[in-house]
């Protein structure tokens, strides 16, 4: 037993919703996480290195990395280090019992599952507000999708014009290119770039398809997330 019977888990519960001084500091020490982890993810030097979706995506994962860590700092800071001990024990048994599809989705696995111990510790105060957090930053991030998009069997000596082609209607469909790939002994081009809350990759295929004149059109092929 981690704990004898004189000395047990503080209990907060419903209480703590009364508790605005608390509830304040909970509040900006979570903002205060997002914002220095949003400095670290967003830093100019690292965007001009972006080749692939996934390094698109690294930004929003370390700012739900920088959100868990101060989750769990207020845990720890509530309930001691015991408390640390277990949450280290439950990443463990995730990182090697759970088969996550990607970074994105093992950062909400963990997440929730934080959730839920806080749920448990009986913080429910905190346990909304730190879901309230989440749900926010999950429909800033998820709002604006990124694809990635490979052009491939483009005509021999054409590279040049179809990447500007291509370029030209990402653009007119209101798309921000993050990344641009021209391989002239291949005939391909790739891009990486973040589409409008409202497209999809249908009506986006679809608007490539018909825009991009076919003296200059390649195969095209998807990788999302």
């Amino acid at each position: 037993m981690f704990f004898s019977e004189t000395e047990q888990l503080p209990s907060i519960g419903w209480a703590g919703f009364l508790d605005g001084t608390h509830m304040l500091q909970s509040a900006l020490a979570l903002l205060l996480a997002i914002a220095l982890g949003a400095v670290v993810a967003f830093h100019p030097t690292t965007r001009r290195s972006i080749d692939t979706r996934e390094e698109a995506e690294l930004p929003k994962v370390l700012i739900m990395y920088a959100l868990i860590g101060a989750v769990i700092g207020e845990i720890v800071l509530k309930y001691g280090m015991v408390i640390g001990f277990v949450i280290f024990g439950i990443g463990g048994l995730m990182r090697f019992r759970t088969d996550a599809a990607s970074t994105r989705d093992t950062s909400r696995l963990i997440l929730v599952t934080l959730l839920g111990l806080i749920a448990g510790l009986n913080l429910p105060h905190f346990a909304v507000m730190a879901t309230v957090f989440a749900c926010i930053l999950i429909y800033i991030f998820d709002g604006h999708p990124v694809y990635q998009l490979e052009v491939n069997e483009i005509p021999k000596g054409r590279v040049k014009e179809s990447a500007a082609a291509y370029r030209a209607v990402l653009a007119s469909l209101k798309c921000t290119l993050i990344s641009e790939g021209r391989h002239f002994n291949k005939s391909r081009i790739e891009y990486v770039f973040r589409a409008p809350r409202d497209s999809t990759q249908e009506t986006l295929h679809a608007a490539l398809c018909e825009q991009v004149p076919a003296e200059v059109r390649g195969e095209i092929d998807w990788e999302v997330e």
